[in-house]
């Protein structure tokens, strides 16, 4: 995977936090650089773990360590989904 190195302006607080060493810790850190893209839908979990050079499963996986969920939809928007489906499936709802 290509690398690049750039530069940004952080309180000082933080650095100890983002100046990490373990590839893992780097794998975090750059995975929730993307997050707030994949949230606003600027790009896919697919996308996201292609730029990480990773699977989207295990994409999926690190967030889901972080309590951040693959699916967020309320109870009712998944009944509603569910329904949909299988109206054009042409089962009986």
């Amino acid at each position: 995977m290509n690398m690049q190195t750039i530069t940004i302006k952080i309180p000082v607080s933080m650095v100890k936090y983002t100046d990490v060493q373990k590839e893992s810790e780097k794998l975090m850190r750059n995975a929730m650089i993307l997050f707030p893209y994949i949230q606003n839908e600027s790009i896919s979990h697919g996308k996201a773990a292609q730029i990480l050079g990773i699977n989207k499963l295990d994409l999926i996986a690190l967030y889901s360590t972080l309590g951040i969920p693959y699916l967020n939809q309320t109870k009712e928007e998944l009944e509603n989904d569910i329904a949909v489906l299988k109206n054009i499936r042409g089962f009986s709802v």
